[in-house]
Order: structure tokens, then C-alpha cells, then sequence
């Protein structure tokens, strides 16, 4: 499992057999079932994930008690509540595993320990960091200037696999819509 992680670390930085140990010894391998939740409002979260194989959503309750999708994780790639685990703070979102998922996991402590003794993940970490606040940005950007059609478009074009992946009323969410709008703009673009 931790193959997927490393070769994603190594298109980006020069990574030694030592930083591959270090990895090793500090994330942790876990499998988890689909529909179940692995980090719970109310809590602060304990891990930072990357998912190796399946599909993690991130999701809070609306003042409706609606559930708002607000991040999709396709793999390779990390997800967690960013802000609250980086500040260790209680968060008011829920982490799910959509489909059956392949996760590697590691601890706010232990990424720091990581960090200290790599200047590799340290290196990675703050890529990664970087990345996330530009998908956020553009994230943003795209709910207040794109139509549902536009967004759903540019969803099947750079992330097909959600839509093959995972339940429409989830991909409506995410995309800002309700699942009967999403339904409409599918039937017209089959069409």
C-alpha cells in the first residue's frame, strides 16, 4: 500500500530508502468498509489520510440538517478536515468512506515527528498543503461562476471516475445542486 504513496512522493522530490523507512515506520495501513465514517464532527481529527484505493467524501449538516459534500478524494491523494487538524481543533465535519477504501493514515504528532527528521516530507508536506489551498481557490471560484451544467462538465472531465464511483446525491452536493438538477443537465447531456 505504501507504494502508491512513495512513487507520488518521488514524481515530485528525490526520495531515499531512508524517507521510504520513515514513511513505513509513521503512516499506518488500514482498510475500511464502505458508509463508514472515520472522523466524526465533534472531534478533533485524529489522522490525516491518504487513500490509496475507493473514495472518501468529506461532509458536514447544514442548519437544515442537509449533509453538504464538500470535498470528494479520488486516489491517490490525502483528505482530512485541513484547518482542524492542523490546529487540532474540534471540527464540525465528517469523514466518509464512500465506497470500500485502502487508506494510509498518520497522526498530527506523528507527521510533525516525520517532518523533523525528513526534509523530504517536509518538502511534500508543503506541496501538498499548497495543493490544497489551490483546489479550495479554485474550488470557490467555481461555485460562484460556473452554471450546475458547467460544473458537472468539468467534473466528468477531470474527474471521471466520481461519476462512475459515487452516489449522485453526493456528486450533487459537491457540485452545489440538488440531485433532481443534477439529474436534468445528465439526461441533457446524453442527448
Amino acid at each position: 500500500m505504501y507504494e502508491s504513496l512513495l512513487q507520488l512522493i518521488s514524481q515530485n522530490m528525490p526520495l531515499s530508502a531512508e524517507d521510504g523507512a520513515l514513511c513505513r515506520h509513521y503512516l499506518s495501513s488500514v482498510s475500511v468498509s464502505k458508509n463508514q465514517i472515520i472522523e466524526e464532527k465533534g472531534k478533533v481529527p485524529e489522522y490525516l489520510y491518504f487513500v490509496v484505493s475507493g473514495f472518501v467524501r468529506l461532509f458536514y449538516y447544514n442548519d437544515k440538517g442537509d449533509e453538504v459534500t464538500t470535498h470528494i478524494n479520488c486516489p491517490p491523494g490525502f483528505i482530512t478536515s485541513y484547518t482542524h487538524f492542523s490546529n487540532q481543533t474540534i471540527s464540525d465535519e465528517n469523514l466518509e468512506c464512500i465506497t470500500d477504501c485502502e487508506l494510509l493514515r498518520i497522526t498530527k504528532a506523528d507527521l510533525d515527528s516525520l517532518i523533523l527528521k525528513s526534509p523530504v516530507f517536509k518538502d511534500f508536506s508543503i506541496l501538498v498543503f499548497q495543493q490544497s489551498l489551490s483546489y479550495n481557490e479554485n474550488r470557490s471560484k467555481e461555485l460562484a461562476t460556473l452554471t450546475a451544467e458547467q460544473r458537472y462538465k468539468k467534473l466528468i472531465a477531470t474527474q471521471p471516475e466520481i461519476v462512475h464511483h459515487v452516489p449522485v446525491q453526493y456528486i450533487a452536493s459537491y457540485l452545489g445542486m440538488n440531485p433532481k438538477s443534477l439529474s436534468r443537465i445528465r439526461k441533457q447531456i446524453i442527448r
